[in-house]
């Protein structure tokens, strides 16, 4: 049994993670934090008062209940402090917090080899947007003119999301980096053409009634492909965020993506 920590227990998406560890036979949940704190984690998500409640103090929690893992889905001005929390406390975080910058992550990185504890962070849970991301790479071998569609709630603090940056990435790890588009091109009203990553675009739409989904388009001589995954509730996001808690402890360091728990 892996014992489970989770921090923005009474947000959306924290109150989705602690019904799934609860109800997961292989994990155990052993404390809670968030900034409104109080509530018995059970009772918050419909299920049995278990007598864990939600706590307000991070750092004090950790080193009383010394947890093995602690799932993150905060917000992207508090996730690196808390990170780094966790990692001094010799607890693997588990993160879903988007936002995160390359210098952050390097430092988690470098703070998860010191402290000999494992970190990981997937900019997306669900598995069906992991295998976008993977089909995505795939297609750019052979089609490398693409852009990316993300769609998201309009509570979405980030723009572009990062399951588009990540998926913008890996299709550069194959793909010549060109500019798309006529050459002379020109923008009406600036940003219409979207976020440039290495001469590809990529579009952000917050709207109410969306939670998270991608299409990812590629244009060749006659032909379009687009490859679109659609999260539909954020229990779409909880198996994902199970496997990465129960794999965590045997990874070493920083990992970064689920596409690296998964065999293709």
């Amino acid at each position: 049994m892996t014992t489970v920590f989770v921090n923005g227990a009474c947000g959306r998406m924290g109150q989705a993670v602690l019904k799934a560890v609860q109800e997961d036979k292989d994990l155990t949940l052993v404390g809670a934090c968030d900034i409104h704190g109080g509530a018995d984690t059970g009772s918050l998500v419909g299920l049995p008062a278990n007598g864990v409640l939600v706590e307000t103090d991070l750092a004090a929690a950790l080193a009383r209940l010394q947890p093995e893992v602690m799932i993150d889905f905060t917000r992207p001005d508090v996730v690196f402090d808390n990170v780094m929390t966790a990692l001094a406390h010799k607890v693997s975080p588990v993160v879903g917090t988007t936002g995160l910058s390359e210098e952050q992550k390097s430092e988690i990185r470098k703070a998860a080899e010191a402290n000999n504890t494992p970190a990981f962070i997937a900019p997306n849970f669900a598995i069906g947007a992991v295998l976008l991301m993977v089909l995505s790479k795939q297609a750019a071998k052979y089609m490398p003119d693409v852009e990316i569609i993300e769609l998201h709630h309009d509570n979405k603090l980030d723009a572009p999301s990062g399951t588009a940056i990540q998926t913008a990435a890996m299709i550069a790890e194959v793909r010549a980096e060109h500019k798309q588009g006529h050459p002379d091109e020109k923008e009406k009203l600036s940003g219409a053409r979207g976020a440039d990553y290495e001469g590809m675009h990529i579009h952000s739409v917050r709207l109410p009634g969306y939670v998270a989904h991608q299409e990812v388009i590629f244009g060749g001589l006659g032909q379009t492909l687009t490859i679109r995954h659609d999260s539909l509730n954020r229990e779409s996001f909880m198996p994902g965020v199970c496997l990465a808690a129960k794999k965590v402890r045997g990874l070493r360091g920083l990992t970064i993506g689920l596409d690296q728990l998964l065999e293709f």
